[in-house]
C-alpha cells in the first residue's frame, strides 16, 4: 500500500529537498524568428495612433487565472521508490465589462483543487471536505516541475468558463482579453493574450527603440512570432506610466489563424480599449499593467481558495489516517 506523506516546508519556497530553477531576466533575448515587415516594412517603424474610425467594443471579457501550491507531498512505494507530489489548488474567473452603461460584473468563476505527481499508484486525496483530484504527470517528477504542470487544468478551466461566460451574451462585436499568453487559448473567436511582464527581447535594437519611444495609448506595427504556439503580436504603453522605457509597456498577441489584416484590427481595438482599464500607481503596485478588472477578479479569486493554513492541514491529516 502506497503512503504519502505532506512536506512541512511552506510550499511558496518550493520544496525542502530541490531548489527551484533561476528564471530568465527580463533582458533575455528570445531565440523566436521574428517577421516585422507584417503591416509595415521594418524600414518604417514608429509609434502608431490609433485611428478616429476605430471603435471600442460594446462589452469587453476579461478572463485570469490564480493557482496556489497548497502542500508538497512525498509518497513511499510498496517497491521502495518515492515520488514527489503538490496539492494545489486553483480558480478561473470572467468579469464582464459593458463599456456603454460603465458596469461590470463577475460572470463566470469555478475552483479546482488537483494533486500532481509521477506516482502510478497515488490517488485522489480527501482533506476533509475537499478533493484533491489526480493528475498523474509523465516522466520522473521532479518536485521543482510539479507547479508548471498546473497550467493545463487551468488553462483548461479558463477556456470552459470563457465559452459559457459568452453563450447568449455575444454580439460577435465583443472582445475577450486573457491574461497571459494565449499559448492553447488561440481558438477563442475575438480573442487577445495580454502579457504584462516582459521577460523576452522579441525585437532587434532599433525595433525595440520604437517599443520605449511609444507614448501613452499608442502602438508598434504588428509583427509575427515564430514561437512554438506562434502568432501575431504587438507593443502598446498604458497611461500612467511613470516614464521609464519600458514602464506601462504590454505585449498583446492573437492567433496565428487570423489574417494579417484581421490582427491589426484587433491591434487597433486594444488600443482604444485596454488603456481605460489601467491601474493607479496609489492602488496597485503592479500599475498600471494590472488591469483594474483582473485585479478585482484576482481577489475575488484567491478568496475563494480557501485559507491554506487549514486546507494544509486537512492534508497533513488526510496523510497521517491513509497511512
Amino acid at each position: 500500500m502506497t503512503r504519502m506523506f505532506v512536506d512541512a516546508w511552506d510550499p511558496s519556497y518550493g520544496s525542502s529537498f530541490e531548489g527551484a530553477s533561476e528564471a530568465d531576466g527580463p533582458a533575455s533575448p528570445s531565440s523566436a524568428q521574428v517577421d516585422t515587415d507584417v503591416e509595415v516594412p521594418a524600414a518604417e517603424w514608429a509609434p502608431i495612433d490609433v485611428s478616429p474610425s476605430v471603435r471600442a467594443p460594446s462589452v469587453v471579457f476579461l478572463v485570469d487565472g490564480v493557482r496556489r501550491n497548497d502542500a508538497g507531498l512525498w509518497t513511499s512505494e510498496e517497491d521502495g521508490t518515492s515520488y514527489a507530489g503538490l496539492a494545489a489548488s486553483y480558480a478561473a474567473g470572467v468579469v464582464r465589462c459593458d463599456l456603454g452603461k460603465g458596469a461590470a460584473s463577475l460572470v463566470g468563476a469555478r475552483v479546482a483543487r488537483g494533486l500532481f505527481t509521477a506516482s502510478p499508484s497515488a490517488g485522489d486525496v480527501q482533506a476533509g471536505s475537499v478533493r484533491y483530484e489526480i493528475h498523474r504527470i509523465s516522466g520522473t517528477g521532479e518536485a521543482s516541475k510539479l507547479p508548471a504542470a498546473v497550467q493545463a487544468p487551468l488553462t483548461a478551466l479558463e477556456i470552459d468558463i470563457s465559452a459559457a461566460a459568452r453563450d447568449g451574451g455575444s454580439d460577435g462585436t465583443d472582445l475577450l482579453v486573457v491574461d497571459g499568453p494565449l499559448r492553447n487559448r488561440r481558438q477563442l473567436p475575438r480573442t487577445i493574450g495580454y502579457v504584462k511582464t516582459q521577460q523576452k527581447q522579441y525585437l532587434p535594437g532599433p525595433l525595440t527603440a520604437v517599443v520605449t519611444a511609444l507614448k501613452p495609448g499608442q502602438r508598434t506595427p504588428v509583427f509575427h512570432l515564430g514561437t512554438v504556439w506562434g502568432g501575431w503580436s504587438w507593443y502598446l504603453r498604458l497611461p500612467g506610466a511613470s516614464g521609464a522605457p519600458w514602464s506601462g509597456i504590454v505585449r498583446l498577441e492573437c492567433s496565428p489563424d487570423l489574417t494579417p489584416d484581421q490582427a491589426i484590427e484587433l491591434a487597433e481595438i486594444s488600443v482604444v480599449t485596454l488603456p481605460r482599464f489601467a491601474s493607479s500607481a496609489y492602488k496597485d503596485p503592479r500599475a498600471p499593467q494590472n488591469l483594474v478588472p483582473i485585479a478585482g477578479l484576482e481577489r475575488r479569486l484567491r478568496g475563494m481558495l480557501g485559507d491554506a493554513r487549514v486546507l494544509h492541514r486537512a492534508l497533513t491529516l488526510a496523510t497521517v489516517r491513509g497511512r
